[in-house]
């Protein structure tokens, strides 16, 4: 899900979702989409609600790496 030319600002809604709510509406989205039926306009709505919950899960996901991160750097600072 490629967001090329698209806003980085997130709909405060979706931004206030937790990781394991926005992965659970992407899969429902991707379901809805694999299910096919849906018009061209009804599809492509579903189709940036998917990109911008991909987009909440990146940043959580990112966010827990960052704590990773910290956490091993501070780890091996104190075995130094």
């Amino acid at each position: 899900m490629n967001d090329s030319g698209a806003s980085t600002e997130l709909d405060p809604e979706l931004a206030a979702l937790s990781y394991e709510a926005a992965r659970e509406q992407l899969a429902d989205v991707v379901r809805r989409l694999e299910a096919g039926g849906l018009s061209l306009e009804d599809s492509l709505a579903l189709w940036e609600r998917g990109e911008a919950l991909a987009k909440v899960c990146d940043r959580h996901l990112a966010g827990a790496r960052e704590r990773v991160d910290r956490a091993l750097a501070a780890v091996e600072a104190e075995d130094r």
